[in-house]
This record gives structure tokens, sequence and C-alpha cells, in this order.
């Protein structure tokens, strides 16, 4: 009984972390969607240079660890570039550029799983390269794309937990400042790890309803 009265007393703040740490992923995988857009078709295209910048990318980000590349943008980038940056724009930064560094490869292996007799046919009966791939190679790859999708977002709310480094109030921190206060820690993470069971959990349960509503291939 006392166990679950502890519990109860610090699930204010865990709930209100589990909010940030939602807020931040939600908020980097949006911005990461559409990076890893377009560097995923820059991978693809006839041009190097724009291949070239897509690779490179994808190199620095996915050889480096994320801690790493939060505490550059937190705390380095600023103590070189007169810039000021708060705890959460720094996590969503870092976040999303992290997560796109992965969803290049996914939108590149997705676009390619589409035959390319489909962009043969597009540009035949009169559709440009960019109404092609808008119209229909992209709407036919990201159906394909779907469970990597939802496996990215999983990855990256686990990579949140990263971000108490530079005092983010999520989830994982949020949990460590009361066990802090009251010393129960197993108590306290405990419930932080069910809070992240029911997120990615709902999430797994969320992916498998939409692949059979989209009959995922």
């Amino acid at each position: 009984m006392e166990t679950i009265n502890i519990i109860l007393e610090g699930l204010p703040t865990l709930l209100k972390g589990m909010g940030v740490t939602i807020e931040v992923t939600v908020i980097s995988l949006i911005l990461a969607m559409f990076i890893g857009l377009v560097l995923g078709i820059f991978s693809i295209t006839k041009s190097k240079i724009l291949r070239t910048i897509s690779i490179v990318f994808v190199d620095i980000i996915r050889g480096t660890p994320l801690l790493v590349q939060i505490l550059f943008i937190y705390f380095g980038l600023p103590s070189v570039i007169d810039i000021s940056l708060t705890a959460f724009a720094a996590g969503v930064i870092a976040i999303t550029v992290n997560a796109a560094a992965y969803l290049v490869e996914i939108f590149r292996a997705g676009i390619n799983s589409i035959d390319k007799g489909q962009m043969e046919a597009g540009r035949t009966i009169g559709f440009s390269y960019s109404q092609t791939m808008r119209l229909i190679i992209l709407p036919q790859a990201v159906r394909r794309m779907i469970p990597a999708f939802v496996n990215q977002f999983i990855v990256s709310i686990k990579d949140t937990s990263l971000l108490s480094a530079i005092g983010l109030a999520e989830l994982t921190l949020s949990g460590q400042s009361i066990y802090a206060a009251n010393f129960h820690a197993f108590e306290i993470l405990f419930a932080v790890g069910v809070l992240y069971f029911v997120i990615i959990y709902s999430l797994s349960l969320f992916s498998r309803w939409l692949e059979r509503r989209l009959d995922v291939a």
C-alpha cells in the first residue's frame, strides 16, 4: 500500500514529464519527416552534389552518439555562435536531426521499393519528375514505410530520456527529481518504466491497426 501511495504522490509530476516527452517527440518527428523526405529524395537523384549532401549528413549523424549531439547543440554551439537555446529547443533540434538521419534511409528504401516502371509511366503521361513523385510514387511508398515510421517514433521517445543531461524535465528527469527528494528510487523508476511502456505499447498497437487498415504489404 505504501508503494502505491508513493507512486500516486509522484504521478502528477511524472505525467507532466510524460507530456514533455510526447511534445518533444511529436514536434521533432514532424520536422524530421520533412528533412528526411528532402534528403531521401536527394539520395536517389542523379545529382552527385545532392547525393553527397545526403550521404555526408547521414554518415555524420549516425556515426556520432546522440548524447554528444545533444551536448554539442546545447553547450557547444552557443559557445561559438551568439545564440541562446532553451533546453526544450535544444532537445527538439537534437532529436529532429538524429531522427532525420534515420528517416533518410527509410524514405530512400521506401521509394526504391516501388517499381521503376511507375516513374516511367508517370513521365509518359506527361507528369514532371516532382509530380510523379508526389502523386504516384510517394503515396505507395509511404504505405510501405508506416511500420518503419512508427518504429522510429518509438526509438525517438526512448531517446528523449537523454535530454535529462541538459536539464529538460521530461519523464526520466521528472522521476529523478522525485526520488532524489523522497529516496524511493525503486517505486518511482518502476512508475517511469510503466509510463514509457504505456506510450510505446499504445504506438505498437496503433501501428498494427494502421497496417491492417491500409493493407500494408
